[in-house]
């Protein structure tokens, strides 16, 4: 992931596409570039690479104020797991509306097409881990 303050030894660029994750590190979203969303919301990158094991995984945090409308409906190519942090998100997804608090998790299944909205009063804060597949 390019432009992030990442510690060389925890991530071994190879020829491969995607940075080979070797190595133990921390990341602090003080140190990450922010970026605003469409909807007005933002985000933090924070890792994208490949695991010794051989899975790809990106990680990266987002906010959505309250009021703010939902991301739009996508499908996803990989598996997630959404950890939600601050806040209450409505997860739509197979015609279904669940609503998950903070402390909750999400789990999207491979293609899947989805969407998450804030339902709350103040913002809705969470992390979300991709693995596998489209994970950029």
């Amino acid at each position: 992931m390019a432009g992030l303050p990442i510690n060389a030894q925890a991530i071994n660029a190879q020829a491969s596409p995607e940075p080979r994750l070797t190595g133990s590190t921390a990341f602090s979203l003080d140190h990450l570039p922010v970026k605003t969303m469409p909807n007005g919301g933002t985000s933090w990158d924070i890792l994208h690479g490949t695991l010794a094991t051989g899975e790809t995984i990106s990680i990266h945090e987002s906010e959505q104020p309250a009021g703010t409308p939902p991301n739009s409906p996508h499908q996803i190519r990989h598996s997630e797991f959404i950890f939600v942090r601050e806040g209450t998100l409505e997860f739509q997804h197979g015609g279904k509306s669940e609503r998950v608090s903070a402390g909750g998790v999400i789990f999207v299944a491979y293609n899947t097409v989805h969407s998450a909205r804030n339902v709350g009063d103040g913002p809705a804060t969470y992390c979300v881990i991709a693995i596998g597949g489209d994970t950029k």
